[in-house]
Formats: structure tokens, sequence, C-alpha cells
């Protein structure tokens, strides 16, 4: 009974002996972590030597958040929000007014007052919209609707600086206008490659939606992805051509007309030119016009001071059925309905009846397809068309002219 006892008091002895080692095993260890932390934090960085790699201290948890903050999207609106402009617009417009001053009465007794009774004034109407700076010699690019019948251009730098704005060129059919300003140290914005676009990157919309009207000369930014490309839609009332079009959801509101759509990179990819919407604003289906398509016209303006007039020679209408059974022609496509006489079509060997099926390996569908390719061409534009001709298949080369 005593042995039971003394081996039950030695293993409690050795239990507690070894409990106590391990607490202060436990404390040595914290202490010496402590004092490496402290080292660590006082020591003077390392210093990287040729030929061997250098230790990059980790940053703190504060300096984690700031870098996570600053983003491509964060760095892409830096670069190139700088370039981005405010720009108002004085138009005209003939407003013609009966002797009643009315509209009401005017409108009811317009039969029986004879028109030399009304009078005409001119209307000074205010736009506003976006644009950017492209170079730094001041050529700036917007939509051409913004600046459609502008008797009067002020550009406004997110700085403060006020422009007065030159237009240098415009493209109705492409809805694309070049204007120039003079200024010093003027910021300019990079150009990227519509043509390598992929649907889902980040798409950075930027503008100025309520220009001048409130006093802040920043522009806002908004954030969504390419949503689509080569999106086509009819030629408008003014033979404007949205052809080839980017689609984004990035928020596109009244007044980011003429701003620029940005890649991460912070190029710019497109123009932003309008949007589908119920309601008047922003539903995320937003339209820009590919940057490639604008260096071209920009291009044109800086070589030659202007967008010189086109001239190709020769009309086309669609080919629908009945216009296929009259002619005894395939349904589809566009007809030539005339040529001019040594025009640039003339040469190239296109004749009245001829099928457009192709142009530059693009199906032609009907009249305003062909629109579409064709109305939008500059001067030395090329074009390989594929014609039908009563059971031959011929390829024509035509080149477009300058305008007489």
């Amino acid at each position: 009974m005593g042995d039971r006892i003394e081996f039950a008091r030695r293993h409690r002895v050795a239990s507690s002996s070894r409990a106590t080692g391990a607490i202060l095993l436990l404390f040595f260890a914290l202490g010496a972590s402590a004092l490496f932390m402290l080292v660590r934090r006082h020591a003077p960085p390392p210093q990287a030597s040729s030929g061997q790699f250098s230790v990059v201290a980790q940053p703190s948890a504060g300096e984690s958040i700031s870098y996570s903050r600053e983003n491509a999207i964060v760095k892409a609106a830096n670069k190139v929000g700088p370039a981005v402009v405010s720009i108002g617009v004085t138009a005209t417009r003939i407003v013609g007014v009966g002797p009643f001053g009315d509209p009401y009465f005017d409108s009811f007794f317009r039969d029986f007052i004879p028109r030399t009774r009304y009078y005409k004034y001119r209307e000074a109407i205010p736009k506003i919209g976006s644009g950017v700076i492209v170079s730094p010699d001041g050529y700036v690019v917007t939509n051409a609707h913004v600046v459609h019948g502008a008797e009067e251009i002020t550009v406004v730098t997110p700085d403060g600086r006020k422009l007065a704005g030159k237009l240098a060129g415009v493209h109705e059919a492409s809805d694309i206008a070049i204007i120039r300003v003079d200024g010093k140290d003027l910021p300019n914005a990079e150009l990227g490659d519509s043509d390598n676009l992929m649907v889902g990157e980040w798409a950075i919309a930027i503008g100025n939606p309520f220009g001048q009207l409130i006093d802040d000369t920043q522009p806002s930014v908004t954030v969504g992805v390419v949503s689509a490309r080569k999106r086509a839609f009819k030629p408008d009332e003014a033979g404007r051509v949205y052809d080839d079009m980017i689609q984004t959801d990035a928020a596109i509101n009244p007044g980011n007309s003429g701003g620029p759509l940005v890649n991460a990179d912070g190029q710019i990819i497109g123009i932003d030119t309008f949007i589908f919407s119920k309601s008047g604003g922003s539903e995320g289906i937003g339209f820009a016009i590919p940057i490639n398509r604008v260096k071209k016209i920009l291009a044109e303006v800086k070589q030659h001071g202007k967008v010189r007039d086109v001239w190709l020679g020769f009309a086309v209408v669609t080919v629908d059925e009945e216009t296929a059974g009259a002619l005894k022609l395939p349904s589809g496509g566009a007809v030539v309905q005339s040529v001019e006489l040594n025009s640039p079509a003339d040469k190239a060997g296109l004749k009245a009846g001829d099928v457009v099926a192709r142009v530059n390996g693009r199906v032609i569908k009907d009249g305003d397809d062909a629109l579409s390719v064709f109305g939008r061409a500059l001067v030395g534009d090329q074009f390989s068309i594929d014609v039908l001709r009563k059971d031959k298949q011929l390829k024509l080369q035509l080149i477009a002219l300058e305008g007489k």
C-alpha cells in the first residue's frame, strides 16, 4: 500500500515538472518571435546585389488596402480623365411666327393668311456634349450631332480652362467631328485598337453628363464591359451610318455623347454615341463608334484640313421580291440603279442592273446594307465588289475619289 502511494506521488511530481517545462518552452518561443519581429521592423531594407534575388518586404494591412483600391480601372480613369473635355455649343434655328403670335391660332389660320404676314427670327439653342483631346496640338474628337449647326464652340478642360473651338472637319455619315483648339500643355489621351477588342473585357465611359450646368469641370466615370461587337443599325434620317458599333453596359447618359470609351490599359477604344432607353437615362445598352474608324477621319483632317467629299458615282436599291421578279434577278442584295459616266464606279466596270452581293467580303443584304458600307467611305478607300451580272459572277475593284 505504501509503495502504491509513493508511486502516485512520484507520478504527480513528474507530471507537474513536464507541465512547467511546456509552459516555459511556450514563453521562450513567444519571446523569440517577438524579438524577431522587433528586429525585422527596425532593420534597413535588404539591398539586392547583382546575380542575387532581393527579398521584398510584405506591405502592411493598410498598404494592401490602398494598393487594392488603386486597380486598373482607377489608373485608366486617371490616365485619360485629364484629356476629357466638356463641349458647349451655341446653335441657331430659324423660327417662323404668324401675325397672332400664338402657335394654336397661327396653325388654325395658316391657310387663310398670306405667308408674307409671317415673320422669322433666329433662335439661339445651347447644347452640351463631351469630347476628348487626342493630340498635344489641340485636336479634339466628339460626335457630329453634338456640334451640328454650331456657330460657337467652347471647350472646357478639367482644369477649368475655357478654349474657343474651331470645327476642323466633320464626317456626317460616321457621326464624327474634329475640333481644333489653341492651348499650351494640353493633356491628350492614347488611341487604342478597336479591332483587338474582346467581349467581356472592361469598358470605362468617361464624360460630362451635366456639361457646364454644374460648377465642376471634372468628368464622371462609369464602368462596365464590352457587351458585344460589330452591332449594325440602319442609316438614320440624317444619313448617319451606325455600323460595326461597340455595345457596352457602362452607363452613357445624355451629355456623355462624344466622350471616350476606354479599356483597362487607359486607351481609347471608342467614342460614346447613343443609348437604347425607354426612360431617357442609361439602361445598360450603350453604343460607341470604334476608334479605328475615328483614326482614319482624324488622319484625313490633319493631312487635308477637312474631310473631303467622296465621289463613287452610282446608286443602288434593294432587290426585293417585286424588283427581283421584274428584272429576273435573285432576291436579296442591292441592285445598281444607275452609274455616272466616267465616275469611279464606271471605271471600275459597274453597270446598271448589276447585283451587289458582297463588298470586301461582307454579304450585302439590301440597299441599306450597301449604304452602310459605301456611305462612310473616305477618299482613297478601296472596295472589292462581288457582283452578279445575268449568269456571271464578277469581282470589281472600286476606289473612292474626291468629289468635284
